[in-house]
């Protein structure tokens, strides 16, 4: 049976490196059901999510989960920016000025909150 809270979701800047907080990250948005699309620059996997290294830009997606810092994501902005996602979320020392403001001209809710916490807390 489908979760209908499901949603489909870009990790950005995702890591094989099991202690990295977007490798935790991947394995729990997967674990609540959700649809996760580990993307990075490194190789790898995370459990069985293989960690993308070319950007999906013709899949819809719902959220983006950010956890490139802000000089390294600048690159991505328009790439992300036309994925049309409902949302954006800032992990920290993930954080955009930028690119938040670019989102919220387009309608994208933007919001500097940590991923992991949300999935714990219910309000992703």
């Amino acid at each position: 049976m489908e979760n209908k809270t499901s949603k489909r979701v870009l990790v950005v800047g995702a890591s094989p490196n099991s202690d990295r907080y977007s490798y935790r990250a991947t394995l729990l948005l997967a674990e609540k059901g959700h649809e996760v699309i580990p993307f990075g620059t490194r190789k790898g996997s995370i459990g069985s999510h293989k960690i993308i290294n070319e950007f999906p830009s013709s899949l819809p997606i719902h959220t983006v989960t950010m956890y490139m810092n802000s000089e390294r994501q600048k690159v991505l902005h328009d790439q992300i920016l036309m994925l049309q996602p409902k949302r954006i979320i800032f992990n920290p020392g993930a954080e955009s000025e930028e690119l938040m403001q670019k989102a919220n001209k387009q309608g994208i809710e933007t919001e500097n909150a940590c991923t992991l916490v949300m999935l714990n807390l219910g309000v992703f």
